[in-house]
């Protein structure tokens, strides 16, 4: 039988759900091996065609939030190379799918509004860690994504 988005939604936040729970618990290699279940299930969500079951937002939620969440996860064990690392991973996937022209419109859409949080969360480790190489390189990618388009005045993606 076919899985469908929805379902691999759910599914994604059952596997979630689970992950915080073990990271609750103090259990961080558990929580992460969750998390990186969800990371797989947000990737195919991601990569599926847009269905009526399921928004483009909540598609992208999910893979924004399955990577704020194992940053967290390596921030608190005091990993910040690493936590930086799924923040640019993250923040650099949606630039991406801003800028490719063959990607779903909502899909898109989406993620400008979730590179906002990427963005903030990547301003956030910058005034916690310090300057890091990979975090400029990340948040400057985002800034050229969007550029002026000198005929319509609106934003384009370059």
């Amino acid at each position: 039988m076919k899985t469908s988005a929805s379902d691999r939604l759910r599914e994604w936040e059952r596997t979630m759900r689970s992950g915080t729970n073990a990271a609750r618990c103090g259990y961080a290699l558990i929580a992460e091996g969750l998390y990186l279940e969800a990371l797989a299930l947000s990737r195919a969500l991601l990569a599926c065609s847009p269905s009526e079951d399921e928004s483009a937002d909540d598609r992208v939620a999910a893979f924004v939030v399955t990577h704020l969440n194992l940053a967290d996860l390596h921030a608190e064990a005091e990993h910040t190379a690493a936590a930086a690392a799924w923040l640019c991973s993250a923040h650099c996937a949606l630039m991406s799918l801003v800028r490719d022209p063959a990607a779903d419109r909502d899909l898109q859409q989406a993620a400008v509004r979730h590179s906002r949080e990427t963005h903030a969360a990547l301003l956030e480790h910058l005034g916690q860690h310090g300057n890091a190489d990979t975090v400029l390189t990340a948040l400057r990618a985002g800034c050229m994504s969007f550029m002026a388009s000198p005929t319509s005045g609106r934003p384009t993606l370059h």
